[in-house]
């Protein structure tokens, strides 16, 4: 028997460019559903539910919603907020007052964990409703999927960011010998890792990469660079925001309270200036770091076509199951097929979701633990959307010297 009601969606966690085609998916699908009575948008997530902070999605004009799916960042807003007992009981209320029976919210770990708790909330308190994850995390670590929604683009903006510094750094290598790029990533180094996709040719940047899967070794890092350095060519290493030394400890991490979130999660950045200034100490010689900061995660000519079309995938998944009776689950990913690809969609439990976390797995770090493996390159590639686009590689043939050298 179908359930009747309205449905209401949220964007929650770091936005992503593609977390509004998987709201455009939830739009469209939802329409074609005549037991979804109203189609409702939380305005900043459970923060502004909390305030019944909701707008009627429907009246929103075809044109606009068509403009979803290439428009980057969180239409709706977003949140990062833990809520309490007495939160779940304020939302419960507003559920019932709308007759909200399906709610679906877009986001990573948190945004399941608060989804599930909504779910058992509803069920203790007899109120039918479909609760459904849809999965979006620029960090790639939701366990139970092969990827997630945000990763592709991410990576395509930071394999063009690499290969882009990296063409800087060689033109000034007399000048700046080596370059740091930092990228976002709490406790996995799936992004860091994706830097390696600029590579075309061998000796092509990034030539080292630092991922928190390993502890830092300041020693076998200095060595590396050395190395590279010595070649002439100058050298550009990627690393992860989140590295973490042999005890397990952040290398670094802002210290105040305002930089940590509600569920205790600290902003993590300044490893590339902590780099900067290790190299010069130990090395003598002068570096620099690019950090792109959170344009990397909603940069909209990165966007991935592959990552729109599967944001939308699985956020209309979401929806036709939510109508077929399941409940208290994440749509997932499934790589059936490498060459050619293609994904299809599964589901895992929300609860199982919100409690794992899926770190950059050994088989695509190298032995040495300062580089990735061609797996990982054959996992990613796809994702990316296409080749990078082709640059000029002159070959500088010299022209024969008439002087000597003064």
């Amino acid at each position: 028997m179908a359930l009747r009601g309205k449905l209401l969606v949220g964007q929650s966690g770091g936005p992503t460019a593609v977390i509004n085609a998987s709201l455009a998916g939830v739009i469209e699908e939802a329409g074609r559903h005549g037991e979804i009575k109203g189609i409702y948008g939380a305005v900043n997530g459970v923060v502004g539910l909390l305030q019944e902070e909701m707008v009627d999605l429907r009246a929103e004009s075809e044109g606009q919603i068509a403009l979803l799916p290439n428009t980057p960042s969180a239409a709706l807003g977003s949140c990062r907020k833990k809520l309490s007992e007495a939160d779940y009981a304020r939302l419960l209320a507003i559920f019932q007052a709308h007759n909200i029976r399906y709610f679906l919210y877009l986001g990573g770990n948190d945004s399941a964990d608060t989804s599930h708790r909504i779910g058992l909330l509803a069920q203790a308190a007899a109120w039918e409703m479909r609760v459904m994850g849809v999965p979006k995390t620029v960090d790639n670590d939701l366990a139970f999927t092969d990827h997630c929604p945000g990763y592709g683009s991410v990576a395509r903006f930071s394999a063009l960011a690499a290969r882009d510094a990296g063409l800087d750094s060689f033109a000034m290598r007399t000048v700046d010998t080596v370059k740091i790029i930092e990228t976002m990533g709490r406790n996995a180094g799936w992004i860091t890792a994706s830097t390696a996709l600029a590579r075309e040719e061998p000796g092509d940047s990034p030539h080292l990469i630092c991922l928190p899967e390993r502890a830092f070794d300041a020693d076998r890092l200095l060595a590396g660079i050395t190395r590279q350095v010595d070649r002439g060519h100058g050298c550009v290493v990627a690393v992860c925001e989140g590295l973490r030394d042999a005890e397990g400890k952040a290398l670094v991490e802002f210290k105040h309270a305002v930089g940590m979130d509600s569920f205790g999660h600290r902003q993590l950045g300044g490893v590339g200036d902590y780099l900067v200034a290790l190299i010069a100490e130990r090395l003598g010689i002068k570096a620099r770091f690019d950090k792109a900061g959170t344009i990397q995660r909603v940069f909209g000519l990165a966007q991935s076509e592959v990552d729109v079309a599967e944001a939308k995938l699985v956020a209309a998944a979401a929806v036709r199951s939510a109508c077929e009776g399941v409940t208290d689950h994440m749509v997932t990913l499934e790589r059936v097929s490498q060459c050619p690809y293609r994904c299809e969609v599964g589901l895992a439990p929300l609860e199982k979701v919100a409690h794992a976390e899926r770190p950059l797995p050994d088989e695509f770090i190298n032995e040495e633990g300062n580089d990735i493996t061609p797996a990982f390159l054959d996992y990613a590639r796809p994702l990316i959307g296409g080749p990078l686009p082709r640059y000029a590689r002159l070959e500088l043939r010299r022209v024969t010297k008439l002087l000597e050298a003064s």
